[in-house]
């Protein structure tokens, strides 16, 4: 028999409803990515992410079918989304300038909307380029490298950035000083995530020495 128009069916075979069924996997992978992120993905069991949840584990057994597929959901969704985003501001943006700034106050962007996604790629670095199910992080961390590289590059052909600088080690420069954020910034602290990319950018263009 067909299934109805609301329901969907799992990579593994269930069926999960959509509408409230929907809400309710957003928020079991919300408190998934948080326990993950704050307690580490091999510490943190089924049961834990059901207990706090207020749910059986056997419970989430009927929206996934285990650690890892939650684990794959939320870096599958976040790595899309991030690598959509910086695809779309590359090739909006007139310049290379307005393209790398535009990438720059995106990643504060995300950092500030999905602080324990983020953190969870950080974290996880080891089992992710290591584990062949997470195979697709690798290739999509290379393809948000390819972007950036190219706003760079372009950058210097244009002659808007130093030509004298090797593309690959400022994009770390840039990705690594960005990215650690994520393990101080308080979305309810003095600087939001705008006036703290203001801040970096500033600090990027003019440097830290007075004139």
């Amino acid at each position: 028999m067909a299934s109805s128009n609301n329901e969907a069916t799992t990579r593994g075979g269930r069926r999960r409803s959509n509408g409230a069924g929907s809400s309710r996997r957003a928020q079991l992978l919300a408190i998934a990515a948080e326990m993950f992120a704050t307690r580490g993905y091999s510490q943190t069991t089924v049961r834990d992410i059901a207990d706090e949840a207020g749910i059986l584990s056997g419970s989430l057994y009927h929206h996934f079918d285990s650690k890892e597929a939650m684990l794959t959901e939320i870096l599958r969704e976040f790595m899309g989304n991030l690598l959509s985003d910086i695809r779309e501001i590359a090739e909006s943006r007139q310049t290379p300038r307005d393209a790398l700034d535009g990438l720059i106050y995106n990643s504060f962007e995300t950092i500030h909307k999905v602080p324990f996604a983020v953190a969870l790629y950080q974290n996880e670095a080891a089992l992710l380029t290591t584990t062949a199910e997470f195979a697709f992080v690798a290739k999509a961390s290379l393809d948000v490298e390819k972007v950036w590289l190219n706003v760079i590059k372009q950058g210097q052909k244009e002659l808007d950035f130093r030509a004298d600088l090797d593309p690959s080690t400022t994009y770390r420069f840039i990705r690594d000083a960005i990215w650690s954020t994520v393990r101080w910034y308080n979305p309810r602290g003095r600087l939001q995530h705008k006036a703290l990319a203001d801040q970096y950018i500033e600090m990027l263009h003019g440097g830290l020495l007075a004139e």
